[in-house]
């Protein structure tokens, strides 16, 4: 079970680092950056469907968007020059919070 939880932060890792890099696509007009992203979404998606072997779909979907969503936000502000503030960080904890809540309910 330790080895899915594993998994699943590497699937998380992977899909925020490939979203993070989307923005070198340029639209995917850049070959190089396209494939990579396309690449690492799609490993993403593959860790995701090992993880569901051994953990409930609902509680997989929940940790990996609700961390995936602080994760890239986290990487916006620290290494992509996005601005963030009170409302933003305050939205941002409402969508991890409820997209956990209503799957993990969903789970029960």
């Amino acid at each position: 079970m330790v080895g899915a939880w594993l998994l699943l932060l590497g699937a998380i890792t992977v899909e925020v680092a490939s979203t993070a890099a989307l923005p070198r696509t340029h639209g995917f007009r850049d070959p190089i950056w396209t494939a990579m992203v396309l690449a690492g979404y799609a490993l993403s998606i593959w860790l995701l469907a090992i993880v569901v072997r051994q953990i409930p779909v609902s509680i997989t979907y929940a940790v990996w968007s609700g961390l995936g969503t602080a994760g890239i936000a986290l990487v916006g502000v620290l290494l992509l020059d996005e601005r963030i503030d009170l409302i933003k960080a305050a939205a941002l904890l409402m969508i991890i919070g409820g997209v956990l809540l209503l799957n993990l309910h969903g789970a029960h």
